[in-house]
């Protein structure tokens, strides 16, 4: 037992030397390679056992906390280095700048060591009291605007030239116009869909295998039957998107047909203000042409193919594309109606029976409707009833049901008020001929110079009273970004007494303009 125990000692004791000499080796050599830097030292020459024994502590270290500090072994006397000879960032490196400190110091305050980080702080302040400024400027720098080149600049950066090109930073690209944007997508076909599982075949699709021809037939038919939702292929891709901006056949169809386009538009009464036929007054007189008279009805489709003819004429010279001419040409619509909410406020009567300090305020709302007819007549409606509980119920059929019939238990009840009417658009002509002396004529404005020839809507209807009738001057407007002449705005609203043969007008104080609301049960319209 005791021969162990001698053997552990001498063990320790030669370690114990062994350990000593190498933290003497380490101590007296940063001595002798900073000499010239730092003061004066005399050289420790006698024996490592005469050193007291007594523990000094440690000077603190700012860098990492696992390192052990040699000098508490061989300190005879203290040792006074400079900060930037002791402290060391992360990565080894000596502390010299005050940003050297600051970057260290909030790398301190990341780990959680505020201690150190604090001390470094104060290092980096007293080097340098504008340091959070620099570093500001180092890690966060400012855009500023390039500054002018000097012409030494220019014959420096000559040289450079023959230098490969660095990579720049890639700039985002502009958006195509419009146009460049659809012809782009001339070359594109229809893709079929991507199948729902990976790895499956893809589901079929008859349409990406059509010709163009066929494509273009169905989409005809699709725009003659709604062009809302001809518009509206346009999103499905960009094949369909390129054949419906740019197919002008479909367009034209469109605009020169009855369903939709100029063909069904008046410019003349055709009725009377009682759905009957044209007063004697207003027809035009017989046209005699070869010797032969030409009748109602030719002269009828005479005019038809005059208005198509004018329309043609009006591409290219007032609107470029076929699908403009169709949304800024003014022209009313038939598969909806025209509505005007009206609010304003009026005052009470205040009760006789209880005492109040002021009367009550009323809030008085009523709607007045539009619905044209192909033919040129129209149905005229003013009531409190809401739109959803009028427009169903606003057609021919209704309105001869109650037609001097009291049915109030019928929803379509509120068609007992509506009155009949004639409608016609206006012409270059209307705004060239003065006023009749039976009627008034066009009602003028501020703004009556810009407005457009063809832009005005005139509409007669019954009066509450036989005796009566009335009469509505219309301008069309364009209410929205993406709509067009879907709004009717009042230019003059008169009354004419047939008795008297006199007019008067109305006033305007509370009128609002119509605005165009489609409704999907009226079809094309009638």
């Amino acid at each position: 037992m005791t021969s162990n125990t001698n053997e552990l000692d001498s063990e320790l004791e030669s370690f114990r030397q062994k350990w000593i000499s190498d933290l003497r080796t380490r101590s007296e050599h940063p001595e002798t390679a900073e000499a010239p830097a730092g003061p004066s030292r005399r050289p420790h020459h006698g024996p490592i056992s005469s050193l007291p024994h007594k523990h000094v502590p440690a000077p603190a270290d700012d860098g990492d906390d696992d390192y052990v500090q040699s000098r508490a072994f061989d300190q005879d006397e203290p040792v006074a280095q400079a900060p930037q000879d002791v402290e060391h960032d992360r990565k080894g490196k000596k502390l010299v700048s005050a940003l050297d400190h600051f970057e260290e110091a909030m790398h301190k305050e990341d780990q959680g060591n505020m201690g150190d980080s604090l001390k470094l702080y104060r290092k980096a302040y007293r080097l340098d009291n504008g340091v959070d400024r620099r570093y500001r400027e180092k890690h966060f720098p400012q855009k500023t605007a390039p500054r002018p080149v000097s012409p030494t600049a220019t014959k420096a950066s000559a040289s450079e030239a023959t230098q490969p090109p660095k990579p720049e930073e890639v700039v985002e690209a502009k958006p195509l116009p419009i146009g460049e944007l659809i012809a782009s997508f001339s070359g594109l076909k229809i893709e079929p869909a991507p199948p729902p599982i990976e790895g499956m075949p893809e589901p079929p699709c008859p349409m990406a295998d059509l010709p163009d021809e066929i494509l273009i037939h169905i989409l005809r038919d699709v725009a003659i039957t709604d062009v809302g939702d001809f518009a509206r292929l346009s999103r499905v891709c960009k094949r369909l998107a390129y054949l419906i901006a740019s197919e002008q056949r479909i367009w034209r169809r469109v605009a020169l047909g009855s369903e939709v386009g100029f063909s069904s538009q008046i410019y003349r009464f055709e009725k009377g203000v009682e759905w009957d036929d044209l007063p004697e007054e207003e027809q035009e007189g017989p046209e005699i042409q070869d010797g032969f008279v030409i009748s109602p009805s030719e002269l009828a489709q005479r005019r038809r193919d005059a208005n198509i003819a004018f329309t043609e004429s009006l591409m290219p010279s007032v609107y470029p594309t076929w699908k403009q001419l169709l949304r800024s040409r003014p022209r009313i619509r038939f598969n909806g109606c025209y509505i005007s909410t009206v609010n304003y406020v009026r005052t009470g009567q205040a009760s006789t029976n209880q005492p109040t300090w002021g009367s009550p305020i009323h809030i008085v709302t009523y709607y007045r409707y539009l619905r044209f007819f192909r033919d040129g007549t129209l149905i005229s409606l003013l009531s409190t009833a809401e739109p959803a509980d009028v427009v169903h119920h606003l057609t021919r059929e209704e309105l001869n049901v109650h037609r001097g019939v009291a049915q109030p238990h019928l929803p379509s009840a509120v068609m007992a008020l509506a009155l009949r009417g004639r409608w016609r658009l206006s012409t270059a002509a209307d705004r060239d001929e003065g006023s009749d002396t039976d009627r008034p004529g066009p009602a003028t404005g501020e703004h009556d110079r810009d407005r457009d020839p063809e832009g005005d809507v005139f509409i007669e209807t019954e009066g509450v009273w036989s005796k009566y009738m009335y009469r509505m001057d219309l301008s069309m407007r364009s209410a929205g970004k993406g709509s067009r002449n879907n709004k009717l705005i009042w230019r003059g609203f008169y009354s004419y007494n047939k008795l008297t043969d006199d007019w008067g007008e109305f006033g305007l104080k509370n009128d609002k303009p119509f605005f165009f609301s489609r409704v999907k049960s009226y079809g094309f319209g009638e």
